[in-house]
């Protein structure tokens, strides 16, 4: 069955083009260690020319001020691009430059250079906030506080605002941006906390695209009322629900906490989850570590708030933990302004580049957010069922194409279950049970975990089934099951450091319990 789901092949996979080397710039900081070798290691794997390699004198730090911004960056870096003729730019009505074509549509910073822009704005005034609880909110909409590369964006208008953000051209587009005509560019950044994770961030992509992306889906919904939260919970629900429908399987927690201490994950193709302010969960697990060329987000406010301690925030721990890209924020977006996940997932499912994705995604410029990863990096290039095949993908590959070759859904579980009990293969059963626990027949589903337990010979894994199995325990309001199958896991895997996502879960619901009497 396996051999027979691969061999099928779907030609309807979304081609397109990508940017020419000579389009793409890369950004180093000539005084910081390794920015220029990361620099020449990137140019090397995309074959873009040393002559756009581009290195300035700039601060060795991840935040600057709005002077050193304008005098060391901005305004070096435009009058290379005026000098190189890598855009046009003519006088506007008001006076002002502005572009009217550009030759590079790519900036890509590479770790050494600074991240952040702080800027000391106006001091609150706690007699006005408290005659009007809106001021405090309008002064911060207008912070000039921002993310260098979003202000880079913007690197050819003259002189643009500072305060607030301004709205995104190339925001919901479906366009290549080799074929989109806006005034802006894109620009994205390779950093993290050392340059070998930099390093291997870049390799992991380049080799990452020969095979195509496969995997698990993780998706760990915040479960916030709609008045809380009126937008960020379905933009989770609306991507673990695209990733199955490529045919990925997904797990899904609706919890109101983040998953638990070392709660043992699959292997983590993708991740999108909130709502914490430092690395928490599975992530903390020194043993986890997540598939080559993972995408993985964590939505915080403060997600990028630094790079270097892979111990706090989000963006700097995922990318140490083996995540090719993420994104982030550098201060406080305020949610509608931040990156829209629902649409970064679907345009990177579409086949579009890590950048193009999340440009797309992203309602605002001269704001806070940040791609963190190789910005060319195309991860699903290969879902039509092309690319180098590597044995730890077949099965993923398998589903893809079962979803593909039976597009009835009833059909297709059928099949897959035949397969499923011939192949006894745990991944496979597993995968099956996430899909029937996601409102088809959770009772379907408990018995494919069972199976899935007895199939996995790794302890990780079958402590990982047994917790999905008390996860729809507690989603049906079994709360006592769950409680004794939660103190029989901790038994048996007692010698796992993943038993803490056990021990944690049972601590909830003995805490709850104790509330409700």
């Amino acid at each position: 069955m396996l051999r027979h789901l691969i061999a099928f092949f779907c030609s309807a996979a979304s081609v397109f083009g990508a940017l020419n080397p000579d389009q793409v710039v890369i950004l180093f900081n000539r005084n910081a260690a390794d920015s220029d070798t990361l620099a020449k290691h990137y140019a090397e794997l995309r074959d873009i020319p040393a002559t756009q390699i581009v290195g300035l004198d700039l601060p060795d730090k991840e935040q600057i001020d709005r002077d050193e911004y304008r005098t060391q960056l901005r305004d070096p870096l435009a009058k290379i691009f005026d000098d190189r003729r890598w855009w046009l730019r003519n006088d506007g009505p008001d006076g002002k430059k502005q572009l009217s074509g550009l030759k590079v549509r790519l900036i890509v910073c590479m770790r050494g250079v600074p991240s952040r822009i702080f800027h000391n704005d106006t001091q609150a005034d706690p007699e006005q906030d408290a005659k009007d609880p809106q001021a405090s909110l309008r002064r911060m909409m207008m912070t000039s506080s921002a993310a260098v590369d979003s202000e880079l964006m913007l690197l050819g208008l003259e002189n643009p605002k500072t305060e607030g953000p301004l709205d995104n051209p190339y925001f919901k587009s479906t366009t290549p941006i080799e074929k989109a005509a806006i005034p802006i560019l894109l620009v994205g950044r390779i950093d993290g906390p050392s340059p070998e994770i930099c390093t291997r961030m870049m390799d992991d992509a380049v080799a990452t695209e020969k095979t195509g992306l496969w995997g698990f889906g993780v998706v760990d919904i915040a479960n916030k009322s709609a008045a809380q939260d009126p937008s960020g919970d379905p933009w989770f629900r609306t991507a673990a629900k695209d990733l199955r429908e490529k045919g990925f399987p997904v797990l899904v927690d609706r919890f109101h906490p983040t998953l638990p201490r070392n709660f043992p994950l699959p292997p983590t193709a993708l991740y999108y989850g909130w709502y914490d302010w430092n690395v928490s969960g599975p992530f903390i697990n020194p043993h986890f570590h997540f598939k080559r060329g993972a995408i993985a987000i964590h939505l915080h406010s403060f997600s990028a708030a630094q790079l270097r301690d892979a111990g706090k925030n989000w963006c700097a721990p995922l990318l140490a933990r083996g995540a090719a890209a993420t994104v982030g924020n550098t201060f406080e977006p305020f949610l509608h302004l931040t990156h829209h996940l629902d649409l970064l997932n679907a345009r990177l499912l579409d086949g579009f580049t890590l950048i193009e994705a999340a440009t797309m995604a992203m309602p605002v410029v001269s704001w806070q957010g940040v791609v963190l990863g190789d910005p060319l990096y195309r991860p699903f290039a290969h879902l039509d069922g092309t690319g180098a095949k590597e044995d730890d993908d077949r099965v993923f590959r398998a589903l893809r194409i079962a979803q593909l070759r039976w597009p009835d859904d009833d059909l297709r579980r059928r099949e897959l279950q035949k397969a499923a009990t011939r192949m006894n293969n745990g991944t496979m059963t597993e995968a099956l049970a996430l899909d029937f626990a996601e409102g088809i027949d959770a009772n379907v589903a408990v018995t494919l975990l069972t199976d899935a337990t007895r199939q996995y010979s790794a302890p990780t894994d079958q402590l990982r089934t047994e917790l999905l199995k008390i996860k729809l325990d507690r989603e049906r309001g079994q709360l006592a099951a769950a409680k004794q199958g939660l103190r029989a896991a901790l038994s048996r895997y007692s010698q796992l450091p993943e038993k803490d996502a056990a021990q944690v879960w049972l601590d909830t619901l003995e805490a709850d319990a104790t509330r409700t009497k």
